[in-house]
Formats: C-alpha cells, sequence, structure tokens
C-alpha cells in the first residue's frame, strides 16, 4: 500500500480532548514531545498539530517538535489573515530549512472566533477567495525572487524572502494541505491545493469527491502537479473485532452519557463537509465495512465524527479500499492518544506499509 502515514496532535491545553486521558500535562512541552518522539520511534511520517482559538499556537509547537525530533515531520495549521503571506512565507521557509524540509502546512479557512484574532468574518466566497490569493502569493514567494504581486487581499512589492527553500528531491517547497466541502472550497482545493484533505465519510462519497474535484481542476485550468487527495479518520483498532467493536459501543454510551462532552469541537454553525458527516448516520450505525457513524449522533465532532473500527487486519484492508479510490494521505487517530499511536503503529502501521 503506497501512502504516507501521519498521525495527530491535539494541541489543547484542555486536558481529556476527545475522550483523551485527563492529564494535567495536556499542552505542555514535555507531554507534546513525548508524543512526537513516539510517533517517531513508532514510525509514523509526522503528525497533523490540531488549530483554533484558544489552542497554542500552531507554529510555534510545529517548531519546537521539529526541534526535538530528527525525522518527525509536522504538519502546522495555519490561517490566512492570522498570517500575512509574507511573513508567513518567510517564517515557514526558515522553519523548513532549519529542519531539514520537514514542513508541510494545513491551510485553514473554516469558521473560528475570527475577532478574536482580530480578523474579519466576511461570506465563504470572501473568505475562500483570500485563502486561494494566499496560497499563489506564497507559492509564488517560494519560488521566485523579486515577487511584486497587487491583488484584492494581499499586495507586497520587491519581495525576496530568505532563506531560499532547498529543494529535497522532487520537492521544491512544503506541500499545502487544505479542506472543505462547500463549492467555494472546492474551488480553492482544485486549483491551488496539493493535498485536499476529506473526512471519514464513506467510500463512494470519497469517489464522488475525488472524481468532482478532478473535472473542476480541469475546468478551473489548474497550472500545478495533479491534486492528491488524504483522510482524515479515528481509527479505532484492538486484538479482536469483538473487543473492538465493544470497546467502540462502550465508548459511544460514554459520550451519550455525558453530551459528547470533551469531543465536540466543532460547535456552532455547521460546515458542508462536518454536515456530510453528521448526515451519515441516518444510513445506518455501521457503513461501508466497519465505518462507525453512531459517534455523530452523540457529540462527535470532526474526525471524531465517524470511526474505523475492528482488529489491525480489518482496518488496514478498510484503508486499502481507500486508497484504492486515489488516497494517498492518511491522518490516522485515537484516544488516549499516547498509547494509540504505539499501539497502532506496532499493529495497524506495519500492514499499511507492506507492499
Amino acid at each position: 500500500m503506497s501512502g504516507e502515514f501521519l498521525w495527530y496532535i491535539p494541541n489543547d491545553v484542555k486536558a481529556g480532548h476527545r475522550g483523551d486521558v485527563a492529564d494535567a500535562r495536556a499542552g505542555t512541552l514535555d507531554s507534546l514531545t513525548e508524543q512526537a518522539q513516539a510517533i517517531e520511534a513508532a514510525g509514523w511520517g509526522g503528525a497533523l498539530i490540531g488549530t483554533g482559538w484558544g489552542r497554542p499556537d500552531t507554529f510555534t509547537v510545529g517548531a519546537m517538535l521539529a526541534a526535538r525530533t530528527t525525522r518527525f515531520q509536522p504538519l502546522i495549521a495555519i490561517r490566512p489573515g492570522y498570517w500575512q503571506p509574507a511573513q508567513f512565507a518567510s517564517a515557514a521557509a526558515t522553519l523548513d530549512q532549519l529542519s531539514g524540509g520537514r514542513t508541510r502546512f494545513n491551510i485553514v479557512s473554516g469558521r473560528d472566533s475570527l475577532a478574536a484574532y482580530g480578523d474579519r468574518e466576511g461570506d465563504a466566497t470572501q473568505r475562500y477567495a483570500r485563502t486561494r490569493e494566499f496560497m499563489r502569493l506564497v507559492r509564488r514567494l517560494w519560488t521566485e525572487e523579486d515577487v511584486t504581486f497587487t491583488g484584492e487581499y494581499f499586495q507586497v512589492a520587491n519581495s525576496t524572502v530568505q532563506p531560499r527553500l532547498t529543494p529535497h528531491g522532487s520537492r521544491r517547497h512544503p506541500r499545502f494541505y487544505f479542506g472543505g466541502a462547500s463549492e467555494a472550497a472546492e474551488r480553492v482545493a482544485a486549483t491551488e491545493a496539493d493535498v485536499q484533505l476529506f473526512w471519514g465519510e464513506t467510500r463512494d462519497g470519497v469517489a464522488e469527491r475525488i472524481e468532482h474535484l478532478k473535472q473542476l481542476g480541469r475546468k478551473l485550468d489548474r497550472d500545478l502537479p495533479p491534486l492528491e487527495f488524504g483522510l482524515r479518520i479515528t481509527t479505532l483498532v484492538r486484538e479482536t473485532s469483538a473487543q473492538a467493536w465493544a470497546d467502540a459501543e462502550a465508548k459511544v454510551a460514554e459520550m451519550a452519557r455525558t453530551g459528547g462532552a470533551g469531543w465536540q469541537d466543532h460547535r456552532g454553525p455547521v460546515a458542508v463537509g462536518q454536515q456530510r458527516l453528521l448526515d451519515l448516520h441516518q444510513r445506518g450505525d455501521v457503513l461501508d465495512d466497519n465505518l462507525y457513524t453512531a459517534p455523530g449522533k452523540f457529540g462527535g465532532g470532526g474526525a471524531g465524527t465517524t470511526w474505523l473500527v475492528g482488529s489491525a487486519e480489518e482496518v488496514a484492508a478498510a484503508l486499502r479500499k481507500y486508497a484504492d479510490l486515489g488516497i494517498t494521505q492518511f491522518v490516522l487517530s485515537d484516544t488516549p492518544y499516547l498509547r494509540e499511536i504505539k499501539r497502532q503503529g506496532e499493529h495497524l502501521l506495519p500492514l499499511l506499509q507492506r507492499p
């Protein structure tokens, strides 16, 4: 199975994120480093670092974890509006140079407490138009010198970012990961993203979206290498299928008892992609082979809305079927995070890395 396999670091100062152990060290450098070093030791390629107002700054966390590891690749979530393009391009180029080319960036344009950042809301069309301009300009700043640009949202004059990025094989610069299922988001993905991340939809839903984005890229004259596709999903793996389902059902029962406390970090107006996930349980609690939709009924949000459940062999088989659709990037997780980094690194990851 070809592809890249990343984990997830919640980056949250509130203990107990999505069913994690309520550790008083949550969000500390020691705790984050322990997770990053465990990810590296287990053979994962790196980790998505969660973002949102009220969490520690992802760029700072990513820089610290890169400094405390040797192979770990932070997938750092950032927001246009919080960053200006030239400021971000310079900071990212510096971190990429100092880390030996280990950075990746997830560009986030979904709803958040934008006023708390000092940003303005605007409607979805404006927000994603700004994101598209941001991504295009940053890529120019990484690959060209003496850039002058006057756009609707951003301007630079005679801008040359230092240090210049060092190519690593065919990789000229860090890749942009992106998510979103609205029409405005898909136009950005089709033209500007390197990797489009999907949450845990059914295989028919993922196949439909992949085909749509490919067609949209052709229609909009994408001038970048072909868009890649990724899956961000919870994987609940146990020694046997029976044990996995018993644990999954027990977790959901506890979510029902507590009203999903600690699980739902996508409250407020529901994004198009989130609504697609929440609607899945109307088709059944278990879809495809082992896609568990019940968490979404009881507070699960984002990548915690649906789970792949089973033995390592069963979950690997399900992920292989996503790979057959064209998914090449996998961002997996389960809680407690540290325990599951090791468990799934030992039992699931070798099955995924097998030719």
